[in-house]
């Protein structure tokens, strides 16, 4: 496998991990109970890995997975939005948040975490080929 390819497999990889530990905590007394000891495996299998440091820019950009969701949730926000069904009968939800911050904030944390990650890679030293004559 390329050094680029697994690089972006590493970054990708540990964006799951970091989105998994979040929605574990933020959902500790429902379903986190039992995302978090699948989520600790992972780490341990990922953290064991060879150059797998090169990918950790992921989780900056893993905080912003649960702001996309929240955002999703709440794009009719603020206030309340009405939906009429094909029945003739109406539900009106209201929305708490303001969705554009929420995908501000959510823009900037992964656009850093894969800046972050970018410039890592730039900065690293180059590797040295284990096969003779390449």
């Amino acid at each position: 496998m390329t050094g680029n390819r697994r690089d972006r497999l590493m970054f990708t990889g540990w964006l799951l991990i970091g989105a998994c530990y979040l929605l574990g905590l933020l959902s500790i007394l429902s379903i986190g109970i039992f995302i978090l000891p699948v989520t600790m495996v992972g780490t341990v299998a990922l953290a064991t890995r060879r150059d797998t440091q090169w990918g950790l820019p992921g989780l900056v950009s893993s905080a912003s997975l649960p702001l996309f969701l929240l955002t999703y949730l709440n794009r009719h926000g603020p206030g309340t939005h009405c939906t009429v069904s094909a029945d003739g009968g109406s539900a009106c939800t209201e929305g708490l948040l303001d969705p554009w911050p929420l995908l501000a904030g959510g823009l900037l944390l992964l656009i850093a975490g894969v800046a972050l990650f970018h410039l890592l890679r730039r900065r690293r030293p180059a590797r040295v080929s284990a096969r003779p004559g390449g």
